[in-house]
């Protein structure tokens, strides 16, 4: 009879970044400022006959929507992280919400696209003056917006301390807040675009051009979409994530001649944190505890299994 309980072998399957709270906070509050902003732009793009500006405020309906399933998403990875349903925890759920928002992003770019070409073809009269003062203004709103989410933490995150006790950090993408921040470098970048095009159009009457600045930025924003859902896609579909870390991996367990690795399956279950299944054909009596204390030194591996394969001669 084993001396210690069995909750004492059980080990955490929570994988949520070390930025989690601070980005789901971040998230609501530029949630708020788009939605709040969103409403003048439209009316504002109606009432002077914008097109460019009204593209920019339906663009900014949309992103709200998307930055509203990217901070629900944090809510909910947090709320259900202990629940043993999720096999390997709650990381993933940001990556969904990044897939969904990259998602929206491109049909996005797609109704831009079609509206700003029927604007090509019937061109219609433009307040340009008043337009491009509220073009500015959403360009600031854009701008303040980014700045919340482009922490060191949009691009990667940190991984929590590893189950040995060893506090390290690595780099890697937290898929959800970079689809938000994503979606206000969109923002920023139609307004910025919606800026030019009124500019031009106040100096030289180019009402064809707004329409033109709303055919590149749908395409612009088209390209940020596919990128966005590669990524995300990627990751739920369990891609090796971390070539540097399978090849550390090899390397470290194949040090010894006797020892050989059958098979390797590495997978992301969150920003920063890996599982890993690992087959080891072996001719030396080494335990699963000795070759786990190998790996031990790596913050990457959250959740590690073992299996030995003892044989004559490791081929």
């Amino acid at each position: 009879m084993h001396t210690r309980s069995i909750a004492s072998w059980r080990h955490s399957h929570v994988f949520l970044g070390s930025g989690h709270a601070a980005n789901e906070r971040r998230t609501w509050i530029v949630v708020a400022l788009t939605l709040a902003f969103m409403v003048v732009e439209i009316g504002a793009g109606m009432l002077f006959q914008s097109m460019a500006l009204v593209a920019d405020g339906w663009h900014m309906a949309t992103h709200a929507a998307a930055l509203a399933i990217a901070a629900f998403a944090y809510r909910f990875a947090s709320r259900h992280a202990q629940d043993a349903r999720f096999t390997f925890g709650t990381g993933k759920v940001g990556d969904l919400a990044g897939y969904t928002s990259a998602v929206i992003l491109g049909l996005v770019a797609l109704l831009i696209a079609w509206e700003s070409a029927q604007r090509l073809i019937d061109p219609r009269p433009i307040a340009f003056a008043e337009a491009l003062a509220v073009a500015v203004a959403g360009l600031i709103v854009n701008l303040a917006s980014a700045a919340l989410l482009a922490s060191p933490k949009t691009n990667r995150d940190h991984g929590h301390s590893h189950d040995h006790g060893h506090s390290h950090s690595h780099d890697d993408p937290d898929h959800n807040l970079n689809s938000a921040y994503a979606h206000v470098l969109a923002d920023a970048l139609t307004s910025i675009l919606a800026i030019l095009a009124l500019g031009l159009g106040l100096l030289w009457n180019w009402r064809w051009l707004d329409a033109v600045i709303g055919l590149v930025g749908a395409v612009v924003i088209l390209t940020w979409s596919v990128g966005l859902m590669r990524d995300a896609a990627g990751t739920l579909l369990d891609v090796e994530a971390d070539g540097d870390l399978a090849a550390s991996i090899r390397q470290t367990i194949e040090a010894d001649p006797a020892d050989r690795i059958a098979d390797l399956h590495l997978w992301r279950v969150g920003p920063g944190q890996f599982a890993v299944i690992l087959s080891i054909v072996t001719d030396r009596a080494m335990t699963v505890e000795g070759y786990r204390a190998l790996l031990a030194g790596d913050p990457r591996i959250r959740h590690l299994t073992i299996e030995i394969q003892p044989c004559c001669q490791a081929a």
